[in-house]
């Protein structure tokens, strides 16, 4: 038996003839367990990863598809006598075949070979040959899917700039008059081109490309195509090329590149071809905002997972940790992203030991932090964050890094919105972080410490102090090519005007919901998808309560993660009592993030206009440390007033 998941997923008798595997739920379930690599898969998880919206039965579906699968695998098997391929192991199931007959099982074992034996070059052409297509090709965008063609594809591009390496280094100078080394470079070269016009970012490739143009007798072309590679990455991106480009180039010029091995290690010990030039570029794009913040992202996970493939782990842990990115919003943009990030993170802190310097575990655990968004974590996750958090910190400071304690700081900021209330606290820690980059000279963390004291003075209702934020924020943004910290400002001056319009003489609330609508359209380009979604809605329906008027009953309108605390004044404003009591009483509480102060004082709202005084209650016991804020205030973008009115509301509504 073969399988094949590199293209579509279909599979083969030994003597080639196709198995037919039925619909696309069977293959779906197969290539999951093909992705398991012989581990035991529980049904529930099959379930989840199969149907967004598993049906009633889906259980039974399921193992109608494995029955399927086990007789299209084995049809000679007796009645009733188990499976040998396709096994049921405790309560889930597993699929039992050598790695070789698997066609990405088997070229992932022919790449870690080549890593360590030149002389695997021809397998490891074979196996790149086997790719028919992107990996899982036909199935459905499910999350395990989209991960492992993502996993896969970042190997495929590592083999193929392997392979180069591993002829190039094995191959005869042209100058000792070997027949065809020329042509053979010439091909190499052909092939490198159509590489780095797909993935022009990776400088590793532009200097096999030129090295296989220099071995082909073409010295103005390998010239010629790091001189590109200069401009890419100089009008594109403002970078400069890495050491290793520049020092190839010069070595081409004075003829003194040894044209028989690469150039040095790319900024990695031991001479390895790594990933650290791809996690510095993404560091740098992830400022700019827009698609280089979203690319900057993916490029900084697949720079990961590339350093975890070369089983060091301090090259792993370098590669994470410098990526210290200063991050304001405590929802992920990408939270599976995030995720796999803080998985990394863990396992490395894992393989390193206890004996980790201290420098290093506090990098990787103030990773674990700031990428540990709260909106998206279960109970257990948020608190081995906030203890990375708090050891990070502990770390840090025993350390004596400004920039990595600023860093770590940035950790315990996200990860102090467990309950609501706590402004006091984060505008300490964003007084810490600004006082820190002030005097050592970190202007992006200077950007987040001045944000972080705005959003706290926003949420203690302070619009002067906050507003002064905003101007030195702006300034600062100024020096440093920051372009999303006048888009956060702009909201703040949105929310502002909003509070305003309340009072007499300030702007209308037509004027303020205009003021909005401009933020919204600036941030719909910023690269924020974790911050944009809802927010416009949100802050529109907070207007509407400061003035006394019902929600916006429009179907088109996007209300993101808040829709469940918004539906119920959508209803209301429908007059649809009775639909609008259920969808209060399915209400969980809010995700303990920027926006949590703002979703229970809705959920307040919504009790007192339909009399229902539990959820009064449990929101009233929820907003009692935060008396002294503004509901919302704390993101800095919008409000709904005091918490104080609120909790007026919800004492009264739920009787005392």
């Amino acid at each position: 038996m073969r399988i094949d998941v590199l293209g579509s997923v279909r599979a083969r008798r030994e003597d080639g003839t196709p198995v037919e595997l039925g619909g696309p739920r069977h293959r779906e379930v197969l290539a999951r367990l093909v992705a398991a690599e012989g581990r035991a898969v529980p049904a529930g998880t099959l379930v989840d990863d199969l149907w967004a919206d598993p049906p009633p039965r889906a259980v039974g579906a399921l193992r109608t598809f494995v029955g399927a699968l086990r007789r299209a695998l084995e049809p000679e098997r007796p009645p009733r006598a188990p499976s040998r391929l396709l096994v049921t192991e405790g309560t889930g199931y597993a699929l039992r075949l050598p790695r070789a007959d698997v066609d990405a099982h088997r070229f992932e074992d022919t790449l870690v070979r080549a890593r360590h034996d030149p002389a695997a070059a021809p397998e490891l052409t074979a196996a790149l040959a086997d790719w028919r297509g992107p990996a899982y090709a036909d199935l459905p965008d499910r999350a395990w899917a989209r991960r492992e063609r993502t996993r896969l594809e970042e190997l495929r591009l590592d083999g193929v700039e392997l392979r180069a390496r591993l002829l190039l280094d094995a191959a005869p100078h042209p100058a000792a008059g070997t027949p065809g080394s020329t042509g053979a470079a010439a091909q190499l070269a052909a092939e490198l081109g159509a590489h780095v016009d797909e993935h022009p970012w990776r400088e590793p490739a532009w200097a096999l490309l030129a090295r296989a143009l220099q071995r082909a007798g073409r010295q103005a072309d390998a010239l010629a195509a790091l001189r590109r590679a200069r401009t890419l990455l100089g009008e594109r991106l403002g970078l400069d090329p890495g050491a290793e480009l520049q020092r190839l180039e010069a070595d081409i010029l004075t003829g003194s590149a040894p044209p028989g091995r690469p150039p040095a290690a790319w900024g990695v010990p031991g001479g390895r071809l790594g990933p650290r030039t791809t996690v510095d570029l993404a560091r740098t794009l992830s400022l700019a905002g827009g698609d280089a913040l979203l690319h900057a992202r993916r490029d900084r996970l697949a720079a990961i997972h590339a350093a975890e493939r070369t089983g060091d782990p301090e090259l792993t842990a370098r590669v994470i940790g410098a990526y210290d990115v200063p991050a304001l919003w405590s929802r992920a943009d990408d939270a599976e992203q995030s995720r796999a990030v803080v998985e990394a993170a863990e396992r490395t802190l894992a393989a390193l030991g206890p004996d980790a310097p201290d420098a290093v575990a506090a990098r990787l655990l103030a990773t674990v932090a700031v990428e540990s968004r709260s909106a998206d974590l279960t109970p257990q996750r948020l608190r081995r964050a906030g203890w990375a958090a708090r050891r990070a910190e502990e770390l840090a400071r025993r350390a004596g890094d400004p920039a990595l304690l600023a860093f770590a700081l940035n950790g315990v900021f996200l990860q102090s919105f467990g309950r609501p209330g706590l402004a006091p606290d984060r505008d300490r820690t964003g007084a810490e972080i600004l006082d820190l980059a002030t005097r050592h000279d970190l202007p992006h963390f200077a950007v987040l410490g001045r944000l972080v004291r705005l959003q706290s003075a926003s949420a203690l209702g302070d619009l002067d102090a906050a507003a002064e934020h905003a101007r030195a924020a702006e300034r600062l943004a100024a020096t440093v090519e920051a372009p999303l910290v006048g888009v956060l400002t702009g909201w703040f001056r949105a929310r502002a005007a909003a509070e305003r319009s309340t009072r007499p003489g300030g702007p209308t609330a037509a004027e303020a919901a205009a003021r909005y609508r401009e933020a919204a359209a600036a941030l719909r380009t910023a690269g924020m998808p974790g911050l944009h979604r809802g927010l416009l809605p949100l802050a529109l329906l907070g207007l509407r309560l400061l003035h006394g008027r019902p929600a916006l009953v429009d179907p088109r309108l996007d209300w993101g993660p808040y829709l469940p605390w918004a539906r119920p004044h959508v209803l209301l404003a429908q007059e649809r009592r009775t639909e609008a009591a259920a969808a209060l009483a399915a209400l969980p509480d809010p995700p303990p993030d920027h926006l949590q102060e703002a979703l229970w004082c809705l959920t307040v709202r919504a009790a007192a206009r339909l009399g229902r005084p539990a959820p009064a209650a449990r929101a009233a016991e929820a907003l009692r440390g935060a008396r002294a804020e503004h509901a919302g205030a704390a993101s800095g973008l919008l409000t709904l007033g005091p918490v104080a009115r609120y909790l007026a509301e919800a004492t009264e509504t739920a009787g005392g």
